[in-house]
Order: structure tokens, then sequence, then C-alpha cells
């Protein structure tokens, strides 16, 4: 299937690591030119190189902390400046720390805020723009399975990404009518570093070690196992593409089955 992403420019924030990676290596498989971020400049272009590599894509690498709004617009304005537009925006962050409410301090509650809500909205304000412009646009939120079945010990996550869930809908409702599709995808529990640090965590406090914890995990999951970056970014690039244009305002699950409900 030809997804119709060739010369198309996307942006994939937090993207040396994780689900980041693997999105922005399925979009340049598909023939997209990129621009990347995360937080440390020598982790970042080197995956910048090694996408590019791989690929033959064209990567562009800007060292930024999505919690601050000066970093967002310096990464957009590089890539508007090195290919003339963006394309296709794809929000990522890493999740904010675990804990109850009681354990969560005011300053995490903030920092979160910036971190998970406010990156991904000052993205959108950023990119918007050219994208109503040439009636063409292409935003992809990653959020989390938390939206939809709160997770046990993610009070920061479970709060914020639903309300960065409430925000798209009514955004995608917005920019329909220029062209623009506005989509949620919620990953599950995913091969990535920051499970296993979250697998870590929760074993030590349970006494009991990371892979009996990871156990727990895949032992609710219908398939039985934890999923592969790649199997998320699959979906990611189909929903970007020139071949999901009828599809905004979705939150879909890539979860193996783990969210109980109907909906």
């Amino acid at each position: 299937m030809d997804l119709g992403l060739k010369n198309r420019v996307a942006l994939v924030a937090a993207s040396s690591q994780g689900l980041g990676r693997a999105v922005a290596e399925e979009l340049a498989a598909e023939g997209a030119s990129l621009v990347l971020c995360a937080r440390e400049p020598k982790t970042l272009a080197e995956v910048a190189s090694t996408i590019a590599d791989g690929s033959g894509a064209y990567v562009l690498a800007v060292p930024a902390d999505v919690t601050v709004a000066d970093d967002i617009k310096r990464v957009v304005d590089a890539g508007v400046e090195r290919f003339g537009r963006i394309d296709i925006l794809v929000t990522n962050a890493g999740g904010p720390p675990a804990g109850t409410f009681e354990q969560i301090t005011r300053e995490q509650w903030e920092n979160a805020m910036r971190l998970t809500l406010f990156s991904a909205i000052e993205f959108a304000r950023q990119v918007l723009p050219g994208m109503k412009e040439r009636r063409w646009g292409r935003i992809l939120n990653i959020t989390s399975i938390a939206v939809k079945q709160p997770v046990e010990n993610l009070m920061l996550s479970n709060s914020l990404r639903a309300g960065l869930t409430g925000f798209a809908r009514t955004l995608a409702n917005e920019v329909a009518a220029d062209g623009i599709t506005v989509n949620n995808i919620m990953p599950g529990y995913t091969r990535t570093d920051r499970l296993e640090d979250l697998a870590n965590m929760m074993a030590e406090k349970q006494g009991i070690t990371p892979a009996e914890f990871r156990g727990k995990w895949e032992k609710e999951i219908p398939m039985g196992r934890l999923g592969e970056p790649r199997e998320f970014a699959a979906l990611a690039a189909f929903l970007v593409s020139e071949r999901a244009s009828y599809i905004t305002g979705t939150s879909i699950p890539v979860d193996g089955g783990w969210i109980k409900s109907l909906l």
C-alpha cells in the first residue's frame, strides 16, 4: 500500500528513543523527510544519522526541550527553513513520573502539564497556520491507554493525557474543513526503555523481580505479550498518511486487547 508519504515533511517530537524513534523510522521508510527533536544532542544526532543512512531520508535534528515554548518554536522554524513546510506533526513526550495523588507535589503537577499537555498544544499552535494555508495537514498525538482505562499509580498520566484527548477532539472539529486531521494513538504496554524503568520501580516496591512484574502485565494482555515499537509505528504511519484522509477526532489503541471497554 502506498501511503502517499513520499516528499511529505514530518516533525516527530521526542524521537531519539522509544515510540518516537520507531515512528520516525517508519515514516522515513515510507519516504518522508524528518524533523526530529529531543533533549540530548549527542543521542539525537546519532539517531538522526542512523535513520538517514538506513532509509535515505532527509533528516534534520534539532535539540530541544519540549517543555519550553521557545524551543518548540525553534524546532518548527528550523524545519520550515530547511524543508519549506511541516506537513505532519507527531507530538510525543516522555511520560510524567508515577505516583498516587498524595505522593505528587504541586511542582510535579506543573512540570507534567508543561511536558504532557502544553507541549502538544504549543506544537499545534506553531504548525497549524502553514497547514491551513496549504489546506493539508496531519496532527497525531501519542497519548496512552490510560485515557480510556486509568492505570494504577499513574495519576499524572491518567489526568493530563485525558486533557490532551479533549483538546485534540475539539481541535479536530475546528480544522477539519481545512483538510487537516487530528487524531490520538494510545500505546499499551510496549517494550521501551520507559516501560522497563517503570517495571523496575514497581518491582522494587513490591519486592519482586522486574521480570515477575512484567509477567503481571502480560497476564492482563489478551495477546499475552508486550507490544513492539514497530507495531505501534505502523498504525501511526497510516494515520498521518494520505490514505487516512477521512479519519479525524479518533483515539485508537495499540494494546494487544488490554482495554476492556466496548468503544
